[in-house]
C-alpha cells in the first residue's frame, strides 16, 4: 500500500552516539573505532543471544542521528518522530535525564522530520523516581513518559536485561509507579509475550494512565527459533502464537492500553538475517507479520494502534519504506481503510504523545 500523500509520524525510533555519550555499547564502539575489526567478525565473536538480537551490530557502534534516520526515511512522508529511550548509562540516579536533555538538543526539523516527544528511561522501583521524572520534565516539554528495561524470558539464551521475572507485578515497581501515574504520564511497555498478562494486571491497577506496549508484546521465536528452546518447530511456535493471540486480547481490554505495531521485524523474533543490503523481500514480510496485525486490529481497532519503525533496530531485517509497506498493507488486507490507515501512521501517535501541545 502507498504512503504517498500521507503525513507520517514514527513514534518508536532511536538516536544514539556511543562515541561520544555513555551508552552500554559506548566500550565496544570506541574499541572498533580504534582496533579495526571486520564487522562480520565481530558478528561471529559476539555471545549467541547478541547475534540473534541485533542481527547486524553494525547500527550499535556508530551513531545513528536525525540525518542518518532521514536518510533510511526514504520515501516515506515522515513528517515527526517519537524518541524512546535506548541504554543511557551514565552515573548517578538522575542521569537517564540526560539522554532527555540531549535528545532535545539534537538538530531535528533540520532538513529532517521534527521531534515530536521523548520517552524516557526510569525505574519506578528506585528511591529517586519522583526526582528523576522532574529532572526529566525539566529536560524538554517534550518528555512524554518513560520505559523500563523489565523485558524477561524464561529462555536464558534469549537476550533480556531483567532477571527478576515478575518485576511490573512487584511492590516496589506498582507503589513507584504512583509517581508517573500522579504527574499524568505514560508508560512504554516493552515485554516479551510471556510477560503480556503482567501488563494487563498493570493497567488493571492504574485505569487512568496510558500504556503503550511496544512491538505487539515481542513474541521471541514466532517466526523461527531462537535462544536455547524457543520457537524451535512449527508446533512451538503455533503454541506461542496462541498464547499471545489469547493474552493480547485480554490486555486490549483495557482502554488505557494502546499497542504499537513496531519491531515486528526484530531477529529476536525468529527473523533469518539476510545479507547486508539485501533487505527481506516486502511479500515475505507480509507473510509473516499478517497474522499478528489482523489480530492486533481486531482486538485494538484502528483507534489503538500506533506505527514504528523501531530504527535502527530492525534495520538488519528490511528498511523503513519497506516496513511501512508491510504494515499498512497487512491491514488493509484485513479490512483498514485509508481513514485506519492515516490513524496508524499518524493520528493515534498525535494523541496518545500529545504531539500538537507544542
Amino acid at each position: 500500500m502507498d504512503l504517498a500523500g500521507m503525513t507520517v509520524v514514527d513514534a518508536h525510533i532511536h538516536q544514539w552516539d556511543p562515541l561520544t555519550t555513555p551508552r552500554e555499547f559506548s566500550g565496544l564502539a570506541r574499541l572498533f573505532r580504534y582496533v579495526p575489526v571486520p564487522m562480520d567478525l565481530a558478528k561471529r565473536l559476539a555471545p549467541r543471544r547478541e547475534r540473534e538480537f541485533v542481527g547486524d551490530p553494525t547500527p550499535f557502534v556508530h551513531p545513528y542521528l536525525p540525518r542518518d534516520y532521514h536518510a533510511d526515511a526514504g520515501e516515506v512522508p515522515v513528517e515527526v518522530i517519537v524518541h524512546i529511550e535506548v541504554e543511557w548509562n551514565g552515573k548517578g540516579p538522575l542521569a537517564p535525564a540526560n539522554e532527555t536533555q540531549w535528545v532535545a538538543s539534537l538538530p531535528f526539523g533540520v532538513d529532517t522530520p521534527a521531534l515530536g516527544a521523548i520517552i524516557g528511561a526510569g525505574d519506578p522501583t528506585e528511591p529517586e523516581f519522583a526526582e528523576l521524572l522532574e529532572a526529566h520534565r525539566a529536560a524538554s516539554p517534550r518528555f512524554r513518559g518513560i520505559r523500563t528495561r523489565v523485558e524477561h524470558h524464561p529462555d536464558d539464551g534469549v537476550r533480556a536485561t531483567c532477571k527478576e521475572p515478575d518485576k511490573l507485578g512487584s511492590k516496589a515497581f506498582l507503589d513507584g509507579f504512583a509517581a508517573l501515574a500522579d504527574r499524568g504520564l505514560g508508560f512504554e511497555a516493552w515485554v516479551y509475550s510471556g510477560q503480556l498478562p503482567q501488563v494487563t494486571a498493570l493497567a488493571e491497577r492504574y485505569p487512568d494512565t496510558t500504556i503503550v506496549l511496544n512491538h505487539l508484546g515481542t513474541p521471541a521465536g514466532i517466526f523461527g527459533p531462537v535462544g536455547r528452546n524457543t520457537g524451535q518447530n512449527p508446533g512451538q511456535r503455533r503454541e506461542l502464537f496462541v498464547r499471545w493471540r489469547d493474552d493480547l486480547s485480554a490486555l486490549a481490554a483495557h482502554a488505557n492500553v494502546v499497542s504499537k505495531v513496531s519491531g515486528l521485524m526484530m531477529p529476536i523474533l525468529g527473523h533469518p538475517v539476510p545479507k547486508r543490503g539485501e533487505p527481506t523481500p516486502v511479500p515475505t514480510l507480509l507473510e509473516r507479520i499478517s497474522p499478528l496485525l489482523a489480530h492486533a486490529l481486531d482486538v485494538f481497532g484502528a483507534d489503538r494502534l500506533i506505527w514504528g519503525s523501531n530504527f535502527p533496530v530492525d534495520k538488519s531485517i528490511t528498511s523503513i519504506p519497506d516496513a511501512a509497506e508491510a504494515v499498512a498493507t497487512a491491514l488493509a488486507e484485513h479490512g483498514a481503510d485509508d481513514k485506519a490507515i492515516e490513524q496508524v501512521f499518524r493520528s493515534n501517535a498525535e494523541r496518545v504523545y500529545r504531539i500538537d501541545e507544542l
